[in-house]
């Protein structure tokens, strides 16, 4: 199920530096962290954190997606699409994606995970790069509806392990704002 619409298909993905003097600091704090998402919230959360799949499947992959994975525009890919729920709350949208031929030449079974954490994994493989995070102003089009509202900002890295690339995107949501808010009072 793709979200995207034509006019979602320009979006600037920014690295830290071109950001650094805009944000506040406990915005950057979540955009940059490096560590794992999952952990993060989890401890966020007092370990009330869960993973809701929504969609997961083979389809065309969105034209930055291609770029950022260096593949020919248009290729077909997996496509994971959860929530990462604190509390109950949707607290990060997420969608992660890598092209059907790398998946069949990495040996990972992303159709298996169901609702347990793809960080997690790819955290606890020592072989995964992570690749520099970039940021954006999430287009509202590539949210689903529940969850669409404008101005969020969302995150991707690359990670790669021999030849085999996931493009990993995390959309913070109001109520993650809101939770990690109420954790610094």
């Amino acid at each position: 199920m793709s979200y995207e619409s034509p006019q979602a298909a320009a979006v600037a993905w920014l690295a830290y530096s071109q950001l650094a003097t805009k944000l506040d600091q406990p915005t950057l704090g979540w955009l940059f962290d490096e560590g794992s998402l999952t952990r993060r919230l989890t401890h966020l959360s007092r370990e009330h954190f869960c993973v809701t799949p929504l969609h997961e499947g083979w389809q065309t992959l969105r034209d930055d997606e291609c770029q950022a994975l260096g593949i020919a525009p248009g290729a077909q890919g997996w496509v994971r699409e959860v929530y990462l729920r604190g509390h109950g709350q949707p607290w990060v949208f997420a969608r992660s994606v890598a092209s059907r031929s790398a998946l069949e030449r990495g040996g990972l079974d992303l159709e298996t995970l169901g609702s347990r954490s793809l960080g997690e994994l790819l955290f606890c493989d020592q072989a995964f790069i992570r690749h520099p995070i970039e940021v954006c102003s999430y287009p509202q089009a590539w949210l689903p509806a529940e969850a669409a509202h404008d101005g969020l900002w969302g995150r991707r890295s690359r990670f790669e392990r021999d030849g085999l690339d996931l493009l990993v995107a995390e959309v913070f949501l109001p109520a993650l704002w809101q939770a990690a808010k109420e954790e610094t009072r």
